[in-house]
């Protein structure tokens, strides 16, 4: 009996070995992103990420551009993807679910008409020139979200705007609509589907400049407090080896990924912590319980 319970025990341990030696030699990898284009844009530009990532690894990276931001955090937590790139809120919820899984890096933004150079952006309430103007005169109206789980689209205004006008989205507007994401939010504002639109100030950036729009067309009535950018974050069961070859690919040869990071509308990709989400944690934890 003694020797069976040991060569259970060795035959364990053997299977452990292996499982874990496993996690650093995958047949693939990953990467699952948050919808914030449409998926041939998307497809397009991380191609050269992708690429990189590849040949850092050693293994093939594929994208999967998931339909939205709760699917991503479903991905990263089960471990349907190894990286993702999630938007500040829903790396905190997926956090909560599995405190191991660790960002990594961010963008610094470039600038634009509505959010500053750096590594913050805002959550605005748009609505188109000349239609109304303050907050008050939108109450009952109509107003167009991008996704349940997306920051500066639905979390931060669900709080920080909600507290603001003293009452929850849903009773100081008419009616929410959920675009999906903050580009097809921002189309239906302008062609008068929605009287307002809650978007990300970087995404409304990037919308003028590939439609080629002026700063005019549209009047910011609302911003909240600075939040820190997109993480790109490792799943739990990444082994350190990946990890480690992974933030090398992204971070430490800014020429090499010049073409992805400007067709993200930033001008670099530096290392981020925990420590730079701490403020929306304790808005979040206030706010939704755990």
């Amino acid at each position: 009996m003694r020797a069976l319970t040991a060569l259970a025990g060795l035959l364990f341990a053997q299977l452990l070995a292996t499982s874990v030696l496993a996690d650093c030699t995958p047949h693939s990898l990953r990467l699952a992103v948050i919808p914030i284009k449409s998926s041939e844009d998307m497809m397009r530009e991380h191609q050269v990420l992708l690429q990189r990532l590849s040949h850092a690894a050693g293994v093939p990276v594929e994208l999967v551009i998931a339909a939205s931001y709760e699917s991503v955090v479903d991905a990263i937590v089960s471990g349907g993807a190894d990286i993702a790139r999630l938007g500040p809120a829903s790396y905190l919820l997926a956090q909560r679910r599995d405190p191991r899984i660790e960002p990594f890096a961010t963008f610094t933004l470039s600038g634009g008409p509505y959010t500053a150079a750096g590594s913050h952006y805002q959550a605005l309430l748009l609505t188109r020139a000349g239609s109304l103007e303050g907050v008050e005169p939108l109450r009952g109206k109509r107003v167009a979200l991008s996704d349940p789980a997306s920051t500066s689209g639905s979390l931060v205004p669900s709080v920080e705007f909600a507290g603001q006008v003293g009452a929850p989205l849903q009773q100081f507007f008419g009616s929410l609509v959920y675009a999906g994401t903050h580009d097809k939010a921002l189309d239906a504002l302008l062609q008068g589907r929605v009287d307002a639109a809650f978007v990300a100030s970087e995404r409304a950036d990037a919308y003028l400049a590939r439609h080629g729009l002026a700063p005019d067309r549209l009047t910011v009535q609302w911003r909240s407090q600075p939040i820190y950018y997109d993480p790109y974050v490792f799943s739990a069961r990444l082994c350190p080896a990946l990890k480690s070859r992974i933030r090398k690919a992204m971070l430490d040869d800014p020429e090499a990924l010049a073409a992805f990071v400007t067709a993200q509308g930033a001008s670099g990709l530096v290392p981020v912590s925990q420590a730079q989400y701490a403020p929306l944690r304790q808005m979040m934890d206030a706010a939704i319980p755990r």
